[in-house]
């Protein structure tokens, strides 16, 4: 198969000159034979018809001899065989045979012809000489009707010997000039495919890296035009390239000064970037090329990997311990193209100052907790002593006693909650046993405050495998700041199940929560309205502690509220949080 640009337009002009030489010949060869036969046809009806006055007297008499000589005299004279055949096909006279041996004529084509009143000719081998002959005849007219056929005959030997020579002649003139128009298409494909050619060539060079390759084209119309194009298009791809490169070292330096350590690998997990920060922390310089599992062997980091491009998501945050430090790990998957990014923030410091502010307050609670013991044993004894005026200032004292007291119990409560370490103690709790025991502990309030306490337990609800006092804890908690913040309408708490997990809904009908403080209410001390939680003794603990109890059981906790129409906490657990 030819794939050259030049080869296929040299064989469509061979084609096409094949082509037309064969019509060529073809035509004129079959032109020139007709015409050649048609002016021997009209030659041969003008002599016949110039012989009739001398053939037709004695045709008419019967003098059939005289006839014969007659014919025999004038054929070799004029090179022609005259035959002379009656109407009912018998040969008279025949200037080449004798007319006695010849066969009946009747049914020969030209004599057929003419007897049915039509100009007679043919062309045919005549079995009588042994050679191709052309006939042609004309009627012998009689009283009424054609007595007889007058045929006139040319051998055509010669005439095929000259048909021959001018055939030839004609096929040498083609040959040239077949030949001399393939030169012509030779040199014009070789032309047309040259500027491809070079294009070609250039394009494969500049597909190398050779960006100063040009294309110099001297021939005017489309093939300049495209090769003023394509240097064009070369200009314009250096310009690209300059900007792309002063873009990738500008990348490349924001990612070399970037602290945190960042890395990228494919989805086979062999590292196709890093940055200085990343060899530092895992203390390797030749990372191109590795497996990511070869450089960090944490089995956590490897889990978390995992899971992030088996989920495909987007982004995911753990702390990793690595080296003696803590760091936080980013995790980004990018599907489009199926590389995980990962990104190590050292938070060693923060960590240490957190684990020093947690030391603090655990040891300041525990150092509290004694003397404030002592201090409200005291006011306990104090407040059965003294009465009138000196009471009063006792209670003050005995209330934010309690108080301190309540504040320092929910410290270390939630600095245990906190600790990595804190284990829970998982059995197997029947939420709704759970919610009718809580109810007990609050029912009595309820009435005291003339609120409606209302639970829904839906059918089938599963049992969950939890730790029951930390979980009786966080219920307890929300149910209490429910009964602190409302003060009429109802409580409601509500049970149900969802695709494999407990929801349960904490409802009041108090004063809500406002909207730019919902995101807060969870950080440990925030309280929305200060002089009120001090009133109610709230130590803004509370729900810091309900959070964590929920993270620990691998659950979730949301809240909606509308100011001036209540609160809802939703809580969803799964039934196996392991």
């Amino acid at each position: 198969m030819i794939k050259s640009l030049f080869g296929k337009l040299f064989c469509a002009y061979l084609l096409i000159i094949l082509f037309f030489s064969l019509l060529m010949l073809s035509v004129s060869f079959n032109s020139f034979r007709a015409y050649s036969i048609t002016i021997h046809t009209h030659d041969l009806q003008n002599l016949a018809t110039a012989l009739l006055p001398q053939v037709t007297p004695l045709f008419l008499e019967g003098k059939g001899k005289e006839l014969d000589r007659l014919v025999k005299g004038l054929g070799p004279g004029i090179n022609t065989r005259i035959t002379i055949v009656n109407s009912d096909g018998v040969v008279v006279a025949d200037s080449e045979k004798d007319p006695d041996g010849m066969e009946n004529h009747r049914f020969r084509p030209e004599i057929l012809q003419v007897l049915e009143g039509e100009p007679g000719s043919s062309i045919r081998f005549s079995s009588t000489v042994n050679e191709e002959m052309l006939y042609v005849a004309v009627p012998i007219p009689g009283r009424e009707k054609t007595a007889g056929v007058l045929r006139v005959s040319l051998f055509l030997a010669d005439f095929n010997k000259l048909f021959s020579r001018l055939k030839q002649s004609i096929l040498y003139s083609a040959i040239g000039l077949s030949l001399i128009a393939l030169l012509a298409a030779f040199f014009f494909s070789r032309n047309v495919a040259r500027p491809v050619r070079e294009l070609s060539a250039a394009s494969r060079r500049l597909a190398a890296g050779d960006f100063t390759t040009r294309v110099l084209i001297r021939d005017a119309g489309e093939m300049q035009d495209l090769a003023n194009s394509f240097n064009y298009m070369i200009d314009e791809i250096n310009k690209l390239f300059a900007r792309l490169s002063d873009q990738s070292d500008q990348l490349r330096s924001i990612i070399s000064s970037i602290q945190e350590g960042l890395i990228v690998f494919d989805p086979r997990g062999k590292i196709t970037l890093c940055n200085e920060s990343f060899k530092k922390i895992v203390q390797n310089s030749s990372l191109e090329g590795k497996f990511y599992w070869e450089v960090v062997r944490i089995p956590r980091f490897n889990e978390l990997i995992k899971k992030v491009q088996e989920d495909a998501v987007s982004y995911r945050v753990e702390e990793l311990p690595l080296h003696d430090a803590t760091f936080l790990c980013s995790i980004s998957y990018l599907p489009e193209r199926e590389e995980t990014v990962v990104i190590l923030s050292d938070i060693t410091a923060m960590k240490r100052v957190e684990r020093m502010k947690k030391d603090f307050v655990v040891n300041v609670s525990h150092e509290l907790r004694t003397p404030l013991t002592a201090i409200k044993g005291f006011v306990d004894t104090l407040e059965e002593t003294v009465d009138g005026t000196n009471k009063h200032y006792v209670e003050i004292i005995k209330r934010h006693t309690d108080r301190l007291v309540n504040i320092v119990k929910d410290l270390l409560t939630l600095s245990e909650l906190e600790e990595r370490e804190t284990m829970l103690k998982l059995e197997e709790v029947n939420p709704e046993e759970l919610i009718r025991r809580i109810s007990l502990l609050f029912e009595p309030r309820m009435r005291e405050k003339g609120l409606v306490w209302k639970w829904n337990i839906a059918p089938n609800i599963s049992s969950i495998k939890a730790d029951s006092f930390k979980l009786e804890q966080a219920l307890i908690n929300l149910i209490d700041n429910a009964i602190k913040y409302t003060e009429r309408g109802t409580v409601t708490l509500s049970l149900k199940n969802r695709n494999g997990h407990i929801v349960i809904d904490v409802s009041d009908t108090g004063i809500g929560i406002p909207e730019e403080h919902l995101s807060r209410i969870f950080e440990r001390f925030y309280v929305v309205d200060k002089s009120r939680s001090k009133r109610l003794g709230g130590t803004g603990l509370g729900l810091s502690i309900v959070k964590h109890i929920v993270i620990l059981h691998n659950g979730t906790i949301d809240v909606h509220s509308t100011p001036s129409h209540g609160t809802t906490f939703s809580i969803c657990l799964p039934v196996n949080p392991v």
